[in-house]
């Protein structure tokens, strides 16, 4: 009887001592925060993550859609090692005994509609374009504070100006307007999109003009309500509009009023990744007065009537290309959004656009980060 005891202890103890074995060659996520050890990531590309939680009875992570339950130590440390994870940037969360909770080992990024874990799964040297590179000189990226009257409430802009601008204290620069995604804010392009970098560096090897970048929180970062109802339709959007007499009439003015910007149709262009696409389309295709570059990165335009939407505008095939000097349409090749089939309905009728495909990526920071290497590098070339 004794024997069978110890024997039915010894399962349940079992366990309790397991642990995720960690590779001496793994790499210290640049996500992590000083002073910790995880996450880590192997050759394979596989994610280790680590947590401690003593009186924690479950621990698992959500990562990239996938949910590992983690091994817990005798001292009440969780760690698991995950699949092979495709390159670039990824939000992922713990559950602590049914908790969601931010990994307190790594930075936080607004994401999925709330304060998110975040990994970076290394390219190899076909991402520099996006990481800070020596001997570049480099930019900033500043917190605006300003009043939207539109809404009756204080409001933040994150805009990146070029290296030259502090020293060139009479030249005007174009600008671009660039917004996030749902449930994403002002500060995803230059935080998870690293926009910065890839603005140094394509005006530094003479691929983009200097411009300056603005950046706002476009009121979606909260998922739209589908039961309250309401349309998503392009063109007759609710979710999101808010934004727009902000952009019109508050941020575009205080932009133009703070910063050395060149102020007239030429020199705006406005971009969106996602949701922020599809504002994109909601913004400029109304107010083509104001815009003659425009830009969707994963564009969320779902309900396009090329007859109807936007008065019409995208069957006037003729006023429309005059008016607009670059249309961009770019997704990923593991995404189905439906940017092939608007690419395809705009061809027929006869409108010109640069229609992009990152392979390899889904509906990811990556793909966003390769449409913009793209976009930049074909705005504002022929104004001056």
């Amino acid at each position: 009887m004794k024997k069978i005891v110890l024997s039915l202890l010894a399962i349940t103890f079992i366990p309790m001592t397991m642990c995720a074995q960690i590779p001496a060659d793994t790499q210290l996520s640049i996500t992590a925060e000083p002073g910790n050890d995880f996450p880590r990531i192997d050759k394979n590309n596989c994610a280790y993550f680590s947590l401690r939680a003593p009186e924690a009875n479950k621990v698992v992570v959500d990562c990239c859609g996938k949910k590992y339950d983690m091994l817990r130590d005798s001292t009440g440390l969780w760690t698991v090692k995950t699949n092979p994870l495709v390159v670039g940037f990824h939000y992922y969360f713990f559950f602590v005994d049914g908790v969601q909770v931010t990994d307190p080992a790594t930075d936080t990024y607004f994401g999925c509609c709330r304060q998110s874990s975040g990994i970076e799964i290394p390219e190899g040297v076909e991402g520099n374009y996006y990481r800070p590179q020596q001997g570049v000189a480099h930019g900033q990226v500043r917190s605006v504070q300003y009043y939207s009257k539109a809404k009756g409430e204080w409001r933040r802009a994150m805009v990146y100006t070029p290296a030259e601008y502090e020293t060139n204290n009479t030249k005007r620069y174009p600008v671009l307007y660039l917004q996030h995604g749902m449930g994403e804010d002002e500060t995803g392009w230059s935080k998870q999109g690293f926009m910065q970098n890839i603005m140094d560096n394509m005006i530094s090897e003479g691929k983009a003009v200097p411009m300056i970048v603005v950046m706002e929180s476009g009121d979606v970062k909260q998922p739209f309500n589908y039961a309250r109802g309401g349309s998503n339709n392009v063109g007759q959007s609710s979710y999101g509009a808010s934004f727009y007499k902000v952009m019109l009439n508050d941020l575009i003015p205080t932009i133009e009023k703070t910063f050395r910007t060149q102020t007239d149709r030429n020199h705006r262009a406005m971009a969106g990744l996602s949701w922020g696409g599809h504002q994109t389309f909601d913004v400029t295709l109304n107010h083509l007065d104001k815009f003659s570059y425009i830009g969707a990165f994963s564009g969320a335009i779902f309900g396009l009537d090329v007859n109807k939407s936007y008065d019409g505008i995208l069957s006037r095939s003729a006023e429309f290309n005059n008016k607009v000097h670059y249309l961009f349409l770019g997704c990923g090749s593991e995404e189905n959004i439906g940017t092939a089939a608007l690419a395809e309905n705009l061809k027929k009728a006869g409108i010109k656009y640069h229609y992009f495909v990152s392979p390899g990526t889904a509906h990811e920071w990556l793909t966003w980060r390769r449409c913009l290497k793209q976009f930049v590098c074909n705005i504002f070339k022929g104004e001056k």
